[in-house]
């Protein structure tokens, strides 16, 4: 549907003399591009009939996802932005004249501030929570979300998207469903288009009403996460270990990634250390001991240099170096105590057993003395039992 709304003016005096009128017949059109909203004006009356003179418009307007203004500066009588339609549309807009009458200066008018609260309809509480995006591998992008707090029986959500070279907006291509309901949508490739406003409402329906429209702008370039870097080697040359890996699949181009990587020494001791924004596909580090063993693994995300975001991948496999002197010594230890396990073994059936002899039963004063079960052959513990006086 498309919705216009005329604009009732707050008037801010900025300029004394001459005195510029301000922009006339201000109106806001929503084409239903789920908050890409088109500003439109006239010139004023007073000017119009005006020569050799520069007429120029400045239009502000509230960035509600930035939290900020933004100012343009425009001869046109139109202008599009987007908005954020759960919040209310702030525009302020006035004339700047440039002329022989102003003494080649610029003389500003007074500045009109249009202010449009949507209207917010739906089952209270009903609006979507935890949506967020990401755009595996460049390959295609899931978006999910949680339902709010309150659903009410036998709902169901739909998602709709528009991005600048869409005609209109479209229904998701398909959607993602659980075992409660529709949780997310997946978008493939084709479907997506990067460095630009990428806009999403979801809404729902049920038995007892609509449910909360939620509106969302993204740049989907921003939103990339990697797949995991794979074929991941480690060798040892000249005293010092190499690691060499392979950028991930997928569409991401090899100069936009940025990779991570973290080493984990064992012995002694573990200890980690982690080296953020390599360019290259090859890292090498001295290795401090020969008796250490060094384990590393990798991840990647997109690059400053294309985006403004993104989401590390998940690690790689860990990769450990193999110590051949420590392998070697083991081995050797380990042949020297299996062949001292054999010789005990076969030595052992011609070892005698103690033999206790009448002496080792008998006290200081030559008395027998009765063995009990406890005390065994050398044994120095347990009760001494002496024969009557």
């Amino acid at each position: 549907c498309i919705s216009m709304w005329r604009a009732v003016n707050i008037v801010h005096t900025q300029c004394s003399f001459p005195t510029v009128d301000p922009p006339a017949n201000i109106e806001i059109t929503d084409p239903g591009f789920l908050g890409y909203l088109s500003v439109h004006w006239t010139q004023p009356a007073s000017l119009q009939n005006l020569t050799g003179c520069t007429v120029r418009y400045q239009l502000r307007y509230y960035d509600t996802y930035e939290e900020r203004w933004r100012s343009v500066r425009t001869v046109k009588l139109t202008y599009a932005a987007q908005f954020d339609l759960e919040k209310p549309v702030k525009v302020r807009i006035l004339t700047v004249l440039k002329c022989a009458c102003t003494n080649g200066t610029e003389v500003q008018g007074e500045e009109n501030e249009w202010v449009y609260t949507p209207e917010t309809t739906g089952v209270a509480g009903s609006r979507i929570r935890d949506f967020h995006c990401v755009y595996y591998g460049k390959e295609y992008m899931e978006c999910t979300w949680e339902s709010g707090p309150v659903q009410p029986p036998n709902s169901q959500h739909y998602l709709y998207y528009w991005h600048r070279e869409m005609d209109e907006t479209k229904e998701c291509p398909e959607y993602i469903i659980l075992s409660e309901g529709r949780r997310g949508c997946r978008f493939p490739r084709e479907s997506l288009l990067e460095f630009s406003k990428f806009n999403l409402c979801v809404n729902g329906s049920s038995p007892a009403g609509s449910l909360k429209m939620a509106y969302f702008s993204i740049e989907v370039q921003n939103h990339v996460k990697p797949t995991v870097v794979s074929s991941v080697h480690v060798s040892e040359i000249d005293g010092e270990l190499k690691l060499d890996w392979s950028p991930p699949s997928g569409q991401v181009p090899e100069h936009c990634l940025e990779y991570e990587v973290e080493s984990s020494l064992f012995f002694p001791f573990q200890e980690k250390m982690v080296l953020q924004n390599l360019e290259d596909t090859s890292y090498g580090v001295p290795r401090e001991a020969e008796s250490q063993k060094t384990c590393f693994r990798i991840r990647s995300k997109v690059n400053m240099y294309c985006a403004d975001g993104g989401f590390w991948s998940d690690w790689s496999q860990t990769k450990c170096t193999v110590n051949t002197n420590f392998q070697l010594k083991f081995s050797l230890n380990s042949v020297c105590a299996i062949k001292s396990t054999i010789s005990l073994v076969i030595k052992c059936p011609q070892v005698s057993k103690p033999k206790v002899t009448a002496a080792r039963n008998q006290n200081s004063n030559g008395d027998r003395m009765e063995k009990k079960p406890w005390e065994k052959p050398g044994s120095v513990g347990g009760p001494v039992l002496r024969n009557g006086p």
